[in-house]
């Protein structure tokens, strides 16, 4: 599994100078505008960027004016480094500067340290001038075809060793999940047409699938998701899928107290929120990196503890980066994975809770009492 071993961002809203080794399984916690949305937004304009959409999503996020970091930033530096078995790390920088009313690609590179003085270089672009190693000329070359000035070579250019595609494709493919909408029309309590899936979707909209396809395909991975529901619901007994219509299921919750199963939309909140990041969480397709905004909305503290074991199983298969602003959820958390952001003269200011002075302090004290009582950020 290729993973995010650093990151360096500045000149990002809040996160005018961050410098962060990841882990496997992180959870930020701070207080709203602290920067914790910011860091996920900073991971899905690098999904844009390799995959030749960023100049989609810099409009969406209202144009670089409004993302640079105010009064301080002249442009945004973006920096990863992700392991590569048996070699060095991969480095990948992109610099974007603010051009007219729009932005350009000022500089970037994907360079591997191999032993020598200077790092192997995969891709170099400096002011629109764009090079990639090409192995039939064994240096680099410069492209014979058009290339678009606003979308990154990373995603326009071939790359001829395997472990830079490989990059890409994780920098491409965070799923982000944010607040399930549970409304009495969404997606996720409505009857939903029959198609493959292995994840159940941003809004639920293929949960039924997911898990109907779960059940006949890997029963033994359908049971442990049917043992963690008897867990987080005692009374709970099975799942089930009649059919609703042509190519469409419906799906059944069967509680030991009422003799009649109940339908998605009789489900209370937490447990259809519940559900959903169950089966998320428990698929063997996670994407390389996971990104969870606040899912602990809805659910009951006994919850939280089960959604955090499900996390850290899920951590495995793919790298999980949780936003929250929970000191419920912190409770169940170690120092190790708790990622505290606060603010400091208006920048965000990342720190691991490991890396502070907290051992004395939790002889007494929980991790959610010291956040709580703001003791985790004086001990930054």
């Amino acid at each position: 599994m290729t993973t995010l071993e650093h990151l360096r961002i500045r000149g990002y809203r809040r996160l005018y100078d961050v410098d962060l080794s990841m882990k496997p399984f992180s959870v930020l916690i701070g207080t709203n505008g602290s920067g914790k949305t910011s860091f996920l937004e900073v991971l899905s304009l690098l999904s844009a960027s390799c995959n030749a959409q960023m100049s989609a999503r810099v409009s969406e996020l209202g144009g670089i004016g409004d993302i640079l970091t105010r009064d301080k930033a002249t442009a945004i530096e973006l920096k990863v480094s992700s392991p590569v078995q048996g070699q060095k790390p991969l480095d990948y920088e992109l610099r974007l500067e603010p051009r007219g009313q729009g932005y350009w690609i000022q500089h970037e590179a994907l360079t591997q340290a191999r032993g020598h003085p200077a790092p192997f270089k995969h891709i170099e672009a400096e002011n629109g001038n764009v090079r990639y190693f090409d192995t039939r000329v064994s240096k680099l070359a410069q492209p014979d075809w058009t290339l678009n000035p606003l979308e990154t070579a990373l995603s326009q250019v071939p790359k001829m060793f395997h472990e830079p595609e490989e990059l890409r494709q994780t920098l491409a493919g965070p799923a982000f999940y944010a607040s399930l909408n549970v409304g009495p029309r969404s997606p996720v309590r409505l009857p939903q047409q029959m198609r493959p899936a292995s994840l159940p979707g941003s809004q639920g909209e293929d949960l039924v699938s997911c898990l109907y396809s779960l059940r006949e395909n890997d029963p033994d991975r359908f049971e442990v998701l049917e043992d963690t529901l008897a867990s987080a619901f005692p009374d709970f007994e099975r799942l089930a899928f009649p059919p609703a219509a042509a190519g469409m299921l419906s799906m059944t919750w069967k509680d030991r107290n009422y003799s009649r199963s109940m339908y998605m939309h009789q489900l209370s909140e937490g447990t259809l929120r519940f559900l959903w990041l169950a089966t998320l969480l428990g698929s063997r397709d996670l994407p390389p990196i996971t990104l969870l905004d606040e899912p602990e909305v809805s659910l009951h503290p006994e919850l939280q503890s089960l959604l955090v074991e499900l996390m850290r199983e899920a951590s495995s298969r793919s790298q999980i980066i949780v936003a929250t602003h929970s000191d419920r959820l912190v409770r169940f958390l170690t120092p190790e994975e708790l990622l505290v952001v606060e603010t400091e003269d208006g920048s965000a200011r990342l720190t691991w809770a490991d890396t502070m002075q907290i051992d004395d302090w939790l002889a007494d004290y929980s991790l959610d009492e010291l956040w709580r009582t703001r003791h985790l950020g004086a001990l930054a």
